[in-house]
């Protein structure tokens, strides 16, 4: 017999390490996945501290050959079964893509992309057993182009058509699956990409919102069975935006954006 745990991947910061303690805080079990084992067995303590169960810590780069078929085969050592999968784990690079190192942007392919889909594949039959879910986290940038940021832009917008998809597939197996795209959120996201804080934070504090906050939404919008969810009105007026403004005046106004990050 195997147990049901929550699978979140890049849970060791940000978004992931709050949608951790939410789903704990709700009664699930859960295996913990990221590069940085010491900040999974800090977190994992915390939530444990907290009076949850102690979370199931595993140090992993999903961008590494066969990273699914490994965490598949120590779920399965730990007697534990994927009933939901968080799929959390992703990096952007802002610059201009000619001028960016390739191999990195093909890093954001992988992680973004390739892992995240490889994951999901790996274990939607025993989500759809357990009749689960799975939460693939994108952003805003999923709903436009990004000049400035452009493979990050695309490996989203991949990640909410594959998710609205799946969601339609598994709809009658009774498989919730939700796409999170939330705004800027202040983690350790826009030091790796590259993004310069000073006046950073002050132009984008009308759409920031806590991670805690947009794990709250995250979670409760899969569990209600809603396909994508945009947290923040200012996030949501975007997205209208963007779609209604022909793209001859929006790439020009997209780039000139990025630039002053």
């Amino acid at each position: 017999m195997t147990r049901p745990v929550v699978v979140i991947t890049g849970a060791s910061d940000g978004i992931g390490a709050e949608l951790a303690r939410i789903f704990a805080a709700k009664g699930h079990e859960l295996a913990l996945v990221a590069r940085r084992g010491e900040r999974l067995e800090a977190l994992a303590d915390d939530i444990a501290a907290a009076g949850a169960v102690r979370p199931l810590p595993i140090e992993l780069d999903l961008t590494a050959e066969g990273a699914a078929q490994r965490l598949d085969e120590r779920l399965a050592e730990e007697g534990v079964a994927p009933q939901y999968l968080v799929n959390n784990a992703g990096f952007g690079l802002m610059g201009r893509a000619m001028e960016l190192d390739a191999a990195e942007q093909l890093a954001i392919v992988d992680l973004n992309m390739r892992a995240l889909t490889a994951l999901t594949l790996r274990f939607l039959s025993s989500i759809v057993t357990a009749k689960g879910g799975v939460l693939n986290v994108a952003s805003v940038a999923a709903f436009m182009p990004g000049p400035g940021f452009a493979v990050y832009y695309a490996s989203k917008a991949y990640v909410r058509s594959f998710s609205e998809a799946l969601s339609q597939e598994l709809k009658p197996q009774g498989v919730k699956v939700a796409c999170l795209c939330p705004g800027p959120v202040r983690t350790g996201f826009q030091a790796r990409a590259g993004m310069h804080y000073e006046g950073l934070m002050a132009a984008m504090k009308p759409a920031m919102l806590p991670a805690a906050e947009v794990a709250r939404q995250g979670y409760e919008g899969l569990m209600a069975g809603r396909r994508v969810i945009v947290p923040g009105w200012v996030n949501r007026a975007l997205i209208f935006g963007s779609a209604a403004t022909p793209r001859a005046l929006l790439l020009p106004l997209l780039a000139a954006a990025q630039q002053r990050r």
